[in-house]
C-alpha cells in the first residue's frame, strides 16, 4: 500500500512539473520551462521591491541620478521596440520601468521582473562612463526579459514536490492554497530571488543578452571587455557584482566571442534606430 501511494505521488509530481509553460529567451533561443506565471512573479517582486525601497536612502547626486535614469530608459527604450518588432510584444505590458541610484557603497546593481532597477552608487567608480553603466544595466535587464527569476522559481517549486506543496495539492487545497504555498516559497528565498543567486548558465546568458541590448541602445559595446576588466580587479567579495558567476576569464572570453554580433546591432546615438535583427526570433508558448 505504502509503495502504491509513493507511486501515485511520484506520478502526480511528474505530471505537475509536465505543465507549466515552454517559452524561449529573446536572443540567445534557449528554450525554458515556468511554473509559475508572469502575474505571481510580478506580484511578488514588487512587493519586495517596496519593502526595498522604504529603507533605501536615495543618492543625493543630481548629476549621477540623471545618468542612471537616462541609461536605464535608453535600454528600456530599446528592449521594448525589439519586442515589438519581433513578434514579442505581449511581453511589453509586464514592464513598468523604474531607475533609482542608492546611496550603498557596494559594486553592484540588479533589475527586478517588472523593470524595476536599482544601482549603488559604489558601482560607478567602476563603470566610469556611461557606456559601460549600459553594459552593466544591459545585464540586469536580461535577467528580467530572460525571465531568470521565473525560472529558478520554478526550479525551486518542482524541488518541493512531494513535500508540503504536493500533499497541498493531493489534498485538493486547489489554486488558492497552492499560491499560498508558491508566495512562502518566493518569501523563503527572500531578495536574492530577484537579486543574486542566478547560476552560471543564467549569468552568461544575461551576459549575451546584456551585450547585444546595450548596442541596440547605441552604446558601444566594445567597452565591456575593459569593464570587466575593472570588475576583475576589484577581486570576487560578497559585495562584488554578480556573486555566482562564470570566472573573469571565461566572461571576458565569452563577451569577446559575441561582440561581432554585438556589432550588428550598435549604430552610435544620433543614428538611425539601433534596434535591428539579422534573424527574427519569436517567443513561442504553449502548454505542454
Amino acid at each position: 500500500m505504502k509503495s502504491i501511494k509513493l507511486l501515485v505521488m511520484s506520478l502526480v509530481a511528474a505530471v505537475l512539473v509536465g505543465c507549466g509553460t515552454t517559452s524561449t529567451v529573446p536572443i540567445t533561443g534557449r528554450k525554458q520551462n515556468l511554473l509559475v506565471s508572469d502575474g505571481d512573479v510580478l506580484s511578488l517582486s514588487n512587493q519586495q521591491y517596496r519593502q526595498y525601497m522604504q529603507t533605501a536612502k536615495a543618492s543625493v547626486n543630481a548629476t549621477n541620478t540623471a545618468m542612471v535614469k537616462r541609461v536605464g530608459q535608453n535600454l528600456a527604450n530599446a528592449v521594448v521596440s525589439y519586442l515589438n518588432a519581433n513578434g514579442m510584444g505581449s511581453e511589453v505590458q509586464n514592464y513598468a520601468w523604474e531607475f533609482n541610484l542608492v546611496q550603498d557603497k557596494q559594486v553592484n546593481a540588479w533589475c527586478m521582473p517588472g523593470g524595476k532597477i536599482v544601482v549603488y552608487e559604489g558601482l560607478l567608480p567602476v563603470t566610469q562612463d556611461e557606456a559601460s553603466l549600459a553594459i552593466v544595466l544591459g545585464h540586469e535587464i536580461a535577467h528580467a526579459v530572460a525571465k531568470h527569476s521565473a525560472e529558478r522559481l520554478s526550479n525551486e517549486y518542482k524541488n518541493q514536490y512531494g513535500t508540503a506543496i504536493l500533499g497541498a495539492v493531493m489534498q485538493g487545497a486547489g489554486v488558492g492554497q497552492g499560491t499560498q504555498q508558491l508566495i512562502a516559497l518566493g518569501q523563503s528565498l527572500g531578495g536574492q530571488l530577484w537579486t543574486s543567486g542566478f547560476s552560471r548558465k543564467q549569468e552568461s546568458e544575461a551576459d549575451h543578452m546584456g551585450l547585444i541590448f546595450a548596442a541596440m541602445a547605441g552604446y558601444d559595446p566594445r567597452v565591456a571587455t575593459t569593464f570587466w576588466q575593472r570588475m576583475a580587479a576589484q577581486g570576487n567579495s560578497s559585495n562584488s557584482l554578480f556573486s555566482d558567476h562564470p570566472s573573469d576569464e571565461t566572461r571576458i572570453s565569452n563577451i569577446q566571442g559575441w561582440m561581432s554580433e554585438a556589432l550588428k546591432y550598435y549604430k552610435p546615438k544620433g543614428s538611425a534606430s539601433a534596434v535591428k535583427t539579422t534573424k527574427t526570433l519569436r517567443v513561442t508558448s504553449k502548454k505542454k
